[in-house]
């Protein structure tokens, strides 16, 4: 560790997340604006969140540890330790001019994820060992994650095979019906076109493919949406 990590104190388990997420940006060696710009946020959401006039959102902690690479049972209840490896907090620290993390050099990171099917913890899956490319083409954001979509409920939108890129929402951002958004809930995600309901309360999840049925359930049953920002579909010739 360099003189900066160890002149900085480590939050105590008993600390509070904002008391965490001030650490990281005395880490980072970045302005607080520089550090909302780091993580993907707006200045003035960061500055509510850590005067505690905002609440810290599930959505905001995966935005920190997908961006940063902290680890998320510290992050939330203090366990462990804020790094799993030394070289994430090595590559925190940066100044402003700094690219974000890889994917400003490389192109936007290409992960072998099925995004269609798992489990809700979607964000612990961005690692760098599941990483297997950078896509730098013209449209792409590099600071989405690029993932591969299986299944044929959304087909011929979205081939079984094709790659999208996804931007995480945050839990105040309004809805865009009728775009694709891959739809995280308790069991299992999915990726469809959310729609507006007669009943507020409630969402309409459309597929693409005639065969599959429209899919009503609660709002508050969605635990986290990604707004698909790009669609991948391509063929292999030989």
């Amino acid at each position: 560790m360099n003189k900066i990590l160890d002149s900085l104190t480590l939050p105590a388990p008993t600390a509070s997340v904002t008391d965490r997420l001030r650490y990281l940006i005395k880490l980072s060696r970045l302005t607080q604006a520089g550090f909302a710009d780091r993580i993907g946020v707006d200045p003035s959401n960061l500055s509510r969140l850590l005067t505690g006039h905002t609440p810290v959102s599930d959505t905001f902690i995966n935005r920190v540890v997908v961006n940063l690479g902290v680890s998320k049972p510290w992050l939330t209840d203090g366990c462990g330790v804020p790094f799993p490896r030394d070289i994430h907090a090595r590559e925190l620290q940066a100044d402003e001019n700094t690219p974000r993390h890889d994917g400003r050099r490389h192109g936007a990171p290409v992960y072998d994820i099925n995004v269609s099917a798992g489990s809700a913890n979607l964000s612990r899956e961005f690692t760098k060992e599941r990483i297997i490319g950078f896509c730098d083409l013209p449209g792409i954001n590099v600071e989405c994650p690029i993932v591969r979509v299986r299944g044929n409920s959304m087909s011929p939108r979205l081939a079984d095979g094709s790659w999208v890129s996804i931007r995480p929402v945050s839990d105040t951002a309004p809805i865009l019906w009728g775009q694709i958004y891959v739809v995280v809930l308790d069991e299992y995600r999915m990726i469809k076109y959310v729609r507006r309901h007669n009943d507020p309360s409630m969402i309409v999840l459309h597929s693409d493919n005639p065969d599959y049925d429209d899919i009503e359930l609660p709002r508050d049953a969605v635990r986290s949406l990604y707004l698909v920002e790009t669609i991948m579909n391509f063929e292999i010739v030989i």
